[in-house]
């Protein structure tokens, strides 16, 4: 419980206080207008059971007050002997051996690597490396950066795929496309030919003829286009043999 919230409990007992008091003072005028509305005439006795009943209940009202009271000044007194939050900061970094500035600086780097980490702002080996650097420093063991710097930043990292780089190809004599997207180091899949044939239209006028010493670009596969040219292979069957 902070400070705030400890003042504010103090006040909120003294209000109930009050208002137990005020209370008290109204069922002592409610019972003696009753008694004044009834115009009925009590006797000796009726009158001292009112009065000790009231009496009692004065004296049970004054000692919930008193209790509260107590309840009051002990909270002052707990109050008063608690360390002032900024001093308990100050104390926290010191034990990794900060300061605030080394902090303020710890966080913005910590900022700075997870925009990059979330734009995949590559190589994802560097980013890898600058988070291994945050971890290392004792200020990520502060409860603001633990599991932001230890679990969450290497979670997204490691979920991070890179894309495959656009492969280059110079065509030998022999080659098509059909044979090129066949490659093990390209698709695996023959069917996946016209990705090749769109990624150079520029030099490719017919898909059927291809020259020696052309490079080609062999940009990756989408999981899309993945899917759809494996479907196109395992539904595929050659025409019988005559």
């Amino acid at each position: 419980m902070n400070l705030n919230n400890l003042n504010e409990f103090g006040g909120n007992y003294m209000k109930l206080a009050k208002f137990l008091l005020s209370i008290f003072f109204v069922v002592i005028l409610l019972s003696l207008a009753t008694f004044a509305q009834e115009e009925v005439e009590m006797t000796t006795e009726e009158w001292e059971a009112e009065m000790s009943r009231l009496q009692g209940k004065q004296s049970t009202l004054t000692s919930e007050v008193a209790t509260l009271n107590q309840d009051i000044e002990n909270l002052r007194s707990t109050l008063s002997g608690l360390q002032d939050p900024e001093d308990c900061i100050d104390e926290l970094y010191a034990l990794v051996g900060a300061t605030r500035q080394d902090v303020d600086n710890f966080r913005n780097a910590v900022n700075e690597l997870d925009g990059k980490i979330r734009r995949k702002e590559g190589p994802k080996a560097d980013r890898q490396a600058d988070l291994d650097a945050l971890k290392r420093n004792k200020i990520s063991a502060l409860p603001e950066f633990f599991d932001k710097v230890h679990n969450r930043m290497q979670k997204a990292l490691d979920e991070w795929i890179d894309q495959p780089a656009v492969i280059s190809y110079k065509v030998v004599k022999g080659d098509h496309l059909w044979g090129i997207a066949g490659k093990q180091a390209h698709y695996g899949n023959s069917f996946a030919w016209p990705i090749i044939y769109k990624a150079n239209r520029d030099q490719i006028k017919n898909p059927d003829l291809i020259y020696p010493d052309q490079v080609f670009k062999v940009p990756p596969l989408t999981e899309e286009e993945k899917a759809k040219y494996e479907k196109l292979r395992a539904n595929y069957k050659p025409a019988p043999v005559q």
